[in-house]
């Protein structure tokens, strides 16, 4: 039972010097940054999407009803 105590805080140990030294140096951010970023965009970029410049101005949905939109007061 000793020796499973000591090799739990062992791993503990080892885990926490790593996840401090990832944190302090940020590296999770760099990675996300310099790596998981980059391959976003160019996926995110190349997805074919709906022109909404395009859509005429009466065509666009309203999000409340005129009626509550002539009862709103602003200020």
């Amino acid at each position: 039972m000793k020796k499973f105590v000591i090799n739990l805080l062992k791993i503990l140990g080892i885990t926490y010097v790593i996840l401090f030294i990832v944190f302090f140096f940020d590296l999770d951010g760099k990675l996300l940054y310099y790596l998981w970023e980059p391959n976003a965009v160019m996926h995110y970029d190349r997805m074919k999407r709906k022109d909404n410049t395009l859509t005429p101005y009466g065509k666009k949905d309203n999000v409340m009803p005129d009626s509550e939109v002539k009862a709103k007061k602003i200020g």
